[in-house]
Formats: structure tokens, C-alpha cells, sequence
């Protein structure tokens, strides 16, 4: 319903040039001769400049100086010197909208090249995992907060190890190209230790001294209050368990093959990754069962904390249980999910989410 009054509010828009010379033409022929309908020729160019194309604009301005001569001379006869002012005024805001047209198109084109550049990095950066890796269904999904938006702070990586496939999902403190950076590091620094680390918790502490070598390379309020939260999985080759370490992060939730949801709380709270200079408290990996035909998600708060009108925040848990959703594949789950949480919050996320589902089949 929404997307269709979005839909009906942008055809008006549209059409709004043509409705306004349609007005003009009406109004000042039902009006006086004392009335002149001018203002609304003036501004139907004006109006096309950012809604249209170039060739759309210049025939928008002629349309309007066109219909408003031949209103003149059909009401008043030959052009007088007020007539002849009032097409002089259409011609040279017609003009200037037309410039205006050139510098929106221009700004358009300078975005969408941003836009085209923040994608390849955001692709590099947070590539799409293979569908199946370990044995194990996956599927990720991220969904920028505003609409065109690409680079945020929230990241995402899987990687098959001797160990067992390893996860990560995390949330960097930040948006813009800065987070970017800093999400390099934790995926560049992850991907390492999950090949190299025997156990999680050294997988943990890897990333807590990349990010301490990184903070000594960065200035400003990163260098200082810069942190990043993250949830580590393990899946060992074999078992029917998941493993966790969880450093401030959303707890991940394990939908079961009946339909019913179980939220992985952590066990012991810790910090998040580079604040590790208030306190240090020893990783601990916990274990769950992780039965076949059960599903994994990790996600971002993007995901936990979006909020409907009234302030109520979405419930994973209520919006993943079900047989239905237990039947689902990784990647039409993660979209029903989305699709949710859109619905959920009028359409207009305050964050950014990012999220992973893993099924073992």
C-alpha cells in the first residue's frame, strides 16, 4: 500500500509541468484581461528542470511560451509591451531552468559515480559468500539504512578452516569510508586467524590486536572511542554443535526444523573488540547443539533494535519462528526477514543490517 502511494505521489509530481500550463491556460481565460495566468507558465519550466531530462526541459519552457502567446493573441490580439514582458519573463526563467537541468544532471552523474565507486568497495570488501561451504547451506544479506546508501560500518565474512567453517558478523562504530577501512581490518585480520587460530578465542584475540595496530595509525575520535562488536561462530566438521564468542554483540538465534526459535544469549558479556584498555576478561567459547535441518542467523542491530511508530522494537525471535520459515532456504529466509523488519519499521530503517543464515541441511 505504501509503495503504491509512493508510486501515485510520483506520477503527480510528473505530470505537474503540464498540469500547472493547463492551469495557466484555464485561468486566463476564464479571467479578466486585468488577470494574467503568467506566474504559472513562468513556473512550469522551473519545475521540469529537476524532474526531467534537458530535451524535456527546453520543451516544457517552449510549451509554456507557446501556449501563453497564443492566449494573448487570441484574447487580446496583437502583443502589447505588458504581453511582451510577461513572454520575455517565460523565456528567460524557461532559460535558466535549463541550466538548472544541466547542473542537477551533472550532480546526478558525480553521485551515482560515488555510488558506483562505494558499491565496488563495499563488494570487495564484504563479498558474497559461495551458497554452500562446508557442507553447510549459507546465505548473507545486507540492507543499507537509506535508500542508495551502500557503505556502512556492518560486516560480514565466512570462512572453511581445519577447524570447522568460522563466522563473523559485526558492527563497527562509524559509517562512511572510515568504517570501511576499519571493517577491512577486522574481515582482512579475521580471514587469517580463522585459517590459522586452533581455538576461537584466539581467533578473538587476533582481531582485538589488529584493531590496536590499526588505532595507532588513525586520528581523530576513531583513534580514541573506536570499537567493534562482534559475534564469532564455529562449526566443527562433524558435529552437530556451534561455537560463540561474543564480544558485545546482538545474541544470534537458532531457528529448529519444528518452527521453534532459541536465542544464544552469551553466557559471560565482554566487551567489544578495541576496548580492551578498560578491562581484560578471557574469551570463552560456548556450545550449543546445532541439530541437521536447524537454521543459524547471525545479524547486526540493525536487525534487533528497528523500531515501528510506536517505539516497540522488532522481535527476531517472533519473526523467525514458524514451519514455514523452517522450510525455507537460507536466502528466501533472509528475505522474508528483511521484508519484515521493513514492514516493521514503516519502511525506513534508522541503521544498517546486516545479516548471515546458515542451515544445516
Amino acid at each position: 500500500m505504501e509503495e503504491r502511494r509512493i508510486s501515485y505521489a510520483r506520477r503527480f509530481v510528473r505530470l505537474l509541468p503540464a498540469l500547472l500550463i493547463g492551469v495557466g491556460s484555464v485561468y486566463d481565460y476564464v479571467t479578466p484581461t486585468d488577470f494574467t495566468g503568467a506566474p504559472f507558465f513562468t513556473a512550469a519550466p522551473l519545475v521540469a528542470a529537476p524532474l526531467y531530462s534537458q530535451r524535456g526541459t527546453v520543451l516544457t519552457g517552449l510549451a509554456a511560451v507557446a501556449v501563453l502567446l497564443v492566449l494573448r493573441i487570441a484574447i487580446g490580439g496583437l502583443p502589447s509591451a505588458e504581453v511582451l514582458t510577461e513572454l520575455v519573463t517565460v523565456v528567460v526563467v524557461s532559460v535558466l531552468a535549463v541550466l538548472i537541468n544541466l547542473l542537477v544532471r551533472r550532480s546526478d552523474e558525480r553521485l551515482a559515480s560515488a555510488r558506483e565507486i562505494a558499491e565496488a568497495a563495499q563488494r570487495a570488501v564484504l563479498p558474497e559468500p559461495a551458497e554452500r561451504i562446508g557442507g553447510f547451506q549459507i546465505a548473507a544479506r545486507y540492507e543499507a539504512a537509506q535508500e542508495g546508501a551502500s557503505i556502512g560500518g556492518d560486516l560480514y565474512a565466512v570462512q572453511d578452516s581445519p577447524h570447522g567453517v568460522r563466522i563473523i558478523v559485526g558492527d563497527v562504530r562509524g559509517k562512511g569510508m572510515g568504517a570501511v577501512g576499519a571493517v577491512a581490518v577486522v574481515i582482512g585480520a579475521f580471514r587469517e586467524a580463522a585459517e590459522q587460530e586452533a581455538t576461537l578465542e584466539a581467533v578473538a584475540q587476533r582481531l582485538e590486536r589488529a584493531l590496536a595496530r590499526e588505532r595507532t595509525r588513525s586520528e581523530g575520535v576513531e583513534s580514541t572511542e573506536g570499537f567493534t562488536t562482534v559475534v564469532l561462530a564455529e562449526l566443527p566438521h562433524g558435529d552437530s554443535v556451534v561455537r560463540l564468542v561474543n564480544r558485545g554483540h546482538p545474541s544470534p538465534v537458532l531457528l529448529y526444523a519444528d518452527g521453534t526459535v532459541r536465542a544464544l544469549p552469551a553466557v559471560e558479556p565482554a566487551l567489544p573488540l578495541g576496548m580492551g584498555e578498560l578491562g581484560a576478561w578471557p574469551d570463552r567459547a560456548q556450545e550449543a547443539d546445532f541439530p541437521g535441518e536447524a537454521t543459524l542467523l547471525l545479524h547486526t542491530d540493525g536487525l534487533s533494535e528497528a523500531r515501528d511508530a510506536e517505539g516497540r522494537f522488532y522481535d527476531p525471535e517472533a519473526g523467525l519462528s514458524g514451519r514455514a520459515n523452517a522450510r525455507r532456504a537460507p536466502a528466501e529466509l533472509l528475505g522474508v526477514l528483511a521484508a519484515d523488519v521493513r514492514r516493521h519499521s514503516g519502511g525506513g530503517m534508522a541503521d544498517d543490517l546486516a545479516l548471515i543464515a546458515v542451515r544445516r541441511p
